[in-house]
């Protein structure tokens, strides 16, 4: 089992270029993937997400990457020809026209001015990006798949942990719901016998008391809850992705103790009922966040 929080960074070097690839994930119903990379590697978008599908089933992922290119080819430096041009001309006009000030027209000043030199990045080799992003992302992917892969571990004990809670309360049901048909038949008898005294009829009090009983059963329910406890254990050591039925099977608990909290008639089961809803929610958050 394996949550869906996680993070892995990776830095490769190589032939003077460095790439950094940094992956975080969070909890989502799909796998989502979020992009934060330099332009010049949008043509690999799509072979990075086959590659996260490989070993992700859902999670949102962002990919963080940086790139650094300190190759004697990796920039080039343009000069604009025509601006230059233009420059001197101005200047030479002013230096005519202003024999008072001082003539320090240089290189180094004329390349200062504004728009002369535009520095860009050399068109890069598509092949070797690709290979350096494919061995980066491949170490930080291992990264976040084990980071994942452990904080599935505490999620699994927290989950058992919770079950085996709500399986106790579950025995709890089971052992009070004979003792609210017991009361409710001493306490519906104490008001016949206020209201008409001795004189009643046994076989009709009786009938009262089994449809009461009927009306507030709660085996078949505690039975369907041992019975989604049991699927759920099974999951949780099945490994793989489980988040989906964990989610469905935790929906199903709570719909059973809602069920046991509807039909009783006695505060000792209500109580316990709401005790369970609040494990189940518990149970609820840590399961969102199951791959």
């Amino acid at each position: 089992m394996r949550s869906m929080t996680g993070y892995g960074r990776a830095q490769v070097e190589r032939d003077g270029r460095r790439l950094i690839v940094e992956l975080k994930s969070v909890n989502h119903r799909f796998l989502d993937v979020a992009f934060r990379m330099p332009r010049s590697f949008a043509f690999m978008e799509e072979d990075i997400r086959k590659r996260l599908a490989a070993s992700l089933a859902r999670g949102h992922v962002d990919v963080l990457v940086r790139y650094d290119n300190s190759r004697d080819d990796g920039k080039s430096v343009m000069l604009d020809q025509a601006l230059l041009s233009a420059y001197l001309d101005a200047l030479f006009v002013i230096a005519d026209r202003e024999r008072d000030l001082d003539d320090d027209i240089s290189v180094m000043r004329v390349a200062q001015l504004p728009g002369m030199l535009t520095i860009t990045e050399a068109e890069e080799n598509q092949e070797a990006l690709l290979e350096l992003m494919r061995e980066a992302l491949d170490q930080a992917l291992a990264l976040l798949v084990d980071m994942r892969a452990r904080e599935g571990e505490a999620l699994r004990a927290d989950m058992l942990a919770r079950i085996d809670a709500l399986e106790a309360l579950t025995g709890q049901v089971e052992a009070r719901y004979p003792e609210t048909v017991a009361k409710y038949r001493e306490k519906l008898r104490a008001r016949v016998e206020e209201l008409i005294g001795m004189d009643m009829d046994e076989s009709r009090l009786l009938t009262e008391v089994a449809i009461m009983a009927d009306r507030s059963a709660v085996d078949e329910e505690t039975v369907r809850l041992r019975s989604h406890f049991a699927q759920m254990r099974r999951t949780l050591g099945g490994g793989g992705e489980s988040g989906r039925k964990l989610d469905f099977l935790v929906q199903e608990l709570n719909r059973e103790f809602n069920t046991i909290s509807s039909k009783s008639q006695d505060i000792t089961l209500t109580d316990i009922a709401v005790s369970a809803k609040a494990q189940i929610e518990k149970l609820r958050e840590q399961v969102q966040n199951a791959e």
